[in-house]
């Protein structure tokens, strides 16, 4: 199964971008959740402010979903400052970045998703940007090759990813601020639910909230989007007002479970469970088995049934818990440490 096939996580068509959009706070006020991180981001962008100068270089981390990208237009928003908006694929030669870099104006925002799959000598070239705000323009090639230095502007580099263990370090440190975003409490994700619903005009209950809150895998952007199908559903089947009902059936026909497993998540336990006897297995091993990408599975499955309890990574690949088992209403068999694989070397693949 594609990625474009999740309801939590499919492509949005342009309409659903646009109201996704809408939907975003535009200050660390009205942001709801990762209260560590916005208050300590509060306090640099105060200090900043009071300083007039730009902040500091921040990196975000955490998992798709949690609001890095709604946190850098928040940044940009609180420093009254231009942001301009790129990917780490998108910058495949180092003349890229330094097309990019060289466009900016004094304090601007420049928000890097995915900064970890930047290519190396794009990478490199930013290690100087960041430091000190300059960049080497190589003239000519050969023996004849000169490098002429370009002062940069002052500008604020916020860096997202999904994998921060991928960035290699002197990248890292560069940095003067990195957070990593955690999944959202359910009591979060339904405070959520009942803002957007205001916004998007949509009349829905108090237990519908909960329930959507409850089945949102921690995660603000799915809730948001499963709050439109379930509103989708409430239009077609009843007079478009969402009671508990209405959520309950709704999720049930986006074959979304109790606790926001969805076919992709399911597809994975089973295969490690019903497949593998619990594991231990390599990810790309339990990639093949299910017909899916391995990077799919570590970014956007993986993350949720972990944080859930229901398998564990170890050296030799991962392993379904008891609590896996259970979910699927199956007893766990008895497996000793040593077949778990926490004392072997590690599978190439795990």
């Amino acid at each position: 199964m594609s990625e474009d096939n999740r309801v939590i996580d499919s492509g949005a068509d342009d309409l659903e971008r646009s109201q996704e959009l809408a939907l975003r706070p535009k200050t660390l006020k009205e942001f709801v959740g990762q209260k560590r991180v916005a208050n300590q981001l509060d306090l640099l962008l105060a200090a900043a402010r009071n300083r007039n100068s730009p902040a500091d270089h921040v990196l975000l981390s955490g998992p798709p979903g949690l609001g890095k990208t709604t946190l850098a237009m928040i940044i940009a928003s609180e420093m009254n400052a231009p942001i301009r908006i790129t990917s780490g694929p998108a910058i495949q030669h180092a003349g890229d970045l330094a097309s990019i870099l060289s466009s900016l104006v004094e304090g601007e925002i420049l928000f890097l998703d995915e900064i970890h799959r930047m290519s190396r000598p794009a990478e490199e070239l930013l290690y100087l940007a960041m430091e000190d705000f300059r960049v080497d323009v190589i003239v000519g090639k050969g023996a004849g090759a000169t490098a002429i230095p370009l002062e940069l502007p002052h500008f604020t580099l916020v860096g997202a990813t999904t994998r921060a263990g991928l960035l290699p370090s002197p990248l890292r440190d560069r940095f003067g601020f990195t957070a990593q975003l955690d999944f959202y409490e359910d009591s979060e994700l339904s405070i959520i639910v009942k803002r957007s619903a205001n916004l998007m005009g949509i009349k829905i209950d108090e237990p519908a909230i909960a329930e959507l809150g409850s089945r949102s895998r921690g995660t603000p952007r799915v809730a948001n989007r499963l709050l439109r199908r379930v509103r989708d559903y409430a239009q077609v089947h009843s007079d478009g007002n969402i009671g508990v009902t209405e959520a309950k059936a709704a999720l049930e026909m986006y074959e979304v479970d109790a606790i926001g497993l969805d076919r992709l998540d399911l597809g994975v336990l089973e295969a490690l469970v019903k497949r593998f006897n619990g594991g231990p297995v390599g990810i790309s091993t339990l990639a093949m088995a299910i017909g899916e990408e391995a990077e799919t599975i570590e970014s956007l499955a993986e993350p949720f049934l972990v944080r859930m309890g229901f398998i564990s990574r170890t050296p030799r690949g991962r392993i379904a818990t008891p609590a896996g088992f259970e979910h699927l209403g199956m007893s766990a068999p008895i497996t000793s440490t040593s077949q778990l694989g926490f004392f072997d070397t590690p599978a190439s693949d795990a």
